[in-house]
């Protein structure tokens, strides 16, 4: 993922264009007077990340997932 610097002005003057390069991937740390303040970067939502519960209904667990397994049964308290 590249990284690049940019002002505050500069980032507020070409912000459109900056969403645009995010969504490519670019992150952007922006800055006042040469500090850092913000990040700009492409979204979790982007397919970067799974979404919390994006996967609900495609998964199934058993009714005995949580049943003791044979070979741990020296091991019970």
């Amino acid at each position: 993922m590249k990284t690049e610097t940019i002002g505050a002005f500069e980032a507020k003057t070409h912000f459109s264009r900056l969403l645009e390069r995010a969504h490519e991937g670019t992150v952007f740390v922006v800055t006042r007077r040469g500090k850092p303040v913000a990040q700009l970067g492409p979204s979790e939502q982007n397919g970067c990340h799974p979404v919390f519960g994006s996967a609900r209904g495609r998964i199934h667990i058993g009714d005995d997932f949580d049943d003791p397994l044979d070979d741990m049964a020296g091991y019970s308290s």
